[in-house]
This record gives C-alpha cells, sequence and structure tokens, in this order.
C-alpha cells in the first residue's frame, strides 16, 4: 500500500466533516490544509475564519491561506509540503501548478451525480428541480469545472419533504464515505477511472444569487414547495410582501403545500389565528416559518400572536 501525504483543500462545513474522517482513520498523512483568508462578516465587521480553518487550528495541522494560487512564495511553501496527493471539497478552482503538483493527481469530491450538478450549488439545485435522488461523485481535477475522469459515485434518495440543509449532513456523511473509498483505491493503486460523457440534457448547478432565490408566485405549488425547501435554510427564498401602505421583502423558509383547486388570486394571504397560507397556482403553500426585515426567524404562529394581516395581503 503506498503512503499517502495530503494536502486538504476546502472552506465551508461540508469540507469539515470529510476532512475530519480523513483525520480520525488515522491511516494517511495530512501534511497541510489550505483554506481560504479570513474575511469580516456580520453588522460588525468582525474577522471571521472558515470553518477549515478553525478545524486546522484546533487540531495543529500546518495551515495555508494564499489570497493567489498562482504566487510564488505560496507555491514554493506547497511544494515543501510533500504531499503526494491533493483532495478538494467545496474549495475553489485551482491552476494547472496546483492541482498538477502531486505524483498522484488531485481529487474533487462534488455534491452531485456527475456529471449533473456541476457547479456551485449542488445539493440546493437538486431539490429546487424536485430531484427525487443525488449523491457524491469523486474526480481527478482537470482544466475545467467538475468535469475530471471519475473515480467513484455513491447514491442516496431525497425524501420529499427535506430541506436543503438536511440534504447537506446525509450527503456530508456520504461524502465521507467515498472520500475514504476513494484513498483507498489509490493508496491500493487500483483506480479504473470513468470519463464524463456530455449531452444536451445535464443540468447545471447554477452560483444562487438574489435573482434565482426569488419566489416566483406564477409557478404551480410543488415548484415554488421546492424552490423554498431547497434554499432552507441557506441563503433562503424571499419574495415582496404588500398590506396597505406596507411593503418589503420576507424570507421563507419551511413550508408545506396543499395541491387543491382554489378561487383566490395568486399571491393571496390567507390567514386565522395560527395558520398562514399563500394561495398559488394549483394550491396553496403553508408558511411554517419565515423571517420579517429586521426580526429573526420565527415560526408562523409565534408571528400571527402579535401581528394581523388584512384580507388584502399579499406575496408577489
Amino acid at each position: 500500500m503506498k503512503a499517502l501525504r495530503i494536502v486538504f483543500m476546502g472552506t465551508p462545513e461540508f469540507a469539515v466533516g470529510i476532512l475530519d474522517a480523513i483525520v480520525k482513520q488515522n491511516q494517511h498523512e495530512i501534511v497541510g490544509v489550505i483554506t481560504a483568508t479570513d474575511k469580516p462578516a456580520g453588522r460588525g465587521q468582525k474577522i471571521k475564519y472558515s470553518a477549515v480553518k478553525e478545524y486546522a487550528l484546533e487540531n495543529n495541522l500546518t495551515l495555508l491561506q494564499p489570497t493567489n494560487l498562482k504566487d510564488e512564495a505560496f507555491l514554493a511553501e506547497l511544494k515543501s509540503l510533500n504531499a503526494n496527493l491533493h483532495i478538494v471539497v467545496a474549495f475553489r478552482m485551482l491552476p494547472k501548478v496546483v492541482w498538477a503538483m502531486p505524483e498522484l493527481g488531485t481529487f474533487n469530491l462534488h455534491a452531485s451525480l456527475l456529471p449533473n450538478y456541476r457547479g456551485a450549488a449542488p445539493i440546493n439545485w437538486a431539490i429546487i428541480n424536485g430531484e427525487t435522488k443525488t449523491g457524491v461523485t469523486t474526480f481527478f481535477i482537470d482544466d475545467k469545472i467538475d468535469t475530471g475522469a471519475m473515480i467513484l459515485s455513491k447514491e442516496l434518495a431525497i425524501s420529499e419533504s427535506e430541506n436543503a440543509g438536511e440534504l447537506h449532513d446525509r450527503l456530508m456523511v456520504l461524502g465521507c464515505e467515498a472520500v475514504l473509498q476513494t484513498l483507498d483505491k489509490i493508496a491500493e493503486e487500483k483506480v479504473a477511472t470513468t470519463i464524463q460523457q456530455d449531452s444536451a440534457d445535464i443540468k447545471t448547478a447554477y452560483k444562487l444569487d438574489r435573482e434565482n432565490c426569488k419566489i416566483d408566485f406564477t409557478k404551480n405549488v410543488t415548484e415554488i414547495y421546492n424552490l423554498i425547501r431547497g434554499l432552507s435554510p441557506y441563503p433562503s427564498a424571499w419574495c415582496n410582501f404588500k398590506d396597505g401602505e406596507q411593503e418589503f421583502s420576507i424570507k421563507i423558509y419551511d413550508t408545506k403545500q396543499e395541491a387543491v383547486l382554489h378561487d383566490y388570486t395568486i399571491g393571496n394571504i390567507i390567514t386565522t389565528k395560527k395558520e398562514m397560507k399563500i394561495a398559488v397556482l394549483g394550491g396553496f403553500i403553508q408558511v411554517l416559518s419565515l423571517q420579517f426585515p429586521g426580526k429573526k426567524k420565527m415560526a408562523t404562529h409565534e408571528l400571527l400572536n402579535g401581528v394581523t394581516f388584512s384580507e388584502s395581503a399579499r406575496v408577489f
């Protein structure tokens, strides 16, 4: 079995789960960790470390935070770690000088069944598009985004009610299994790759932005329901709210869908003392939790304890 000296590259919590699995397996040496530079965050603009940096510091791992992945000083430092394998999990696009450096190559863990959902937000888009299954794929990085030769993939079913946060956590567990199995294959020199086949119907995991997170109430009840759960808890779906002279944007986190015929105008809000529904094409979206400007996320029944909407209240 080949001894693996690994540089791990990643930033968010998803990557931490994978890094922790490698460390705890204790079969291979993590000689370095690369993560994003520190950034100010929140209202106070306090400097925030990435989740991977927090983990690396807690576990006394060698840490690098380059601003420029082509910087000569960084490349010299990376080379000095003498790694023979790089692993990338939710980081950023690498220049060839980095991914081609180690003897055994650089592999990436991607949270989709490639070639579908290449891109920045595969977990979200799988739910938004109403998929019934997804998974994870490991592949060797090449000079394009998520197109390299696949090593292995693992599949799981998506339930009709789970949100992106819940699917994220299950995929992280599956991702740990996939990465450890990939490491075994590489260490035992038993890797057999599969070239990705492109086709016209491949779906893309576009970067999420304010525009594609806005709820389009001209869509049907299931499409709206899938969008909301696919963006919950982060970055969250949003829409405009209007009641009389009040008009502002709100975030909607948790909902149920009700497929039923009705005569309400699309976007109308119907409330009781404990429930809030939005009339949409083909039924209602029952809002279970939401957030008004300047307020914390709250359960709808808590909001309705102190707020009353008029019959003309609507979202759009």
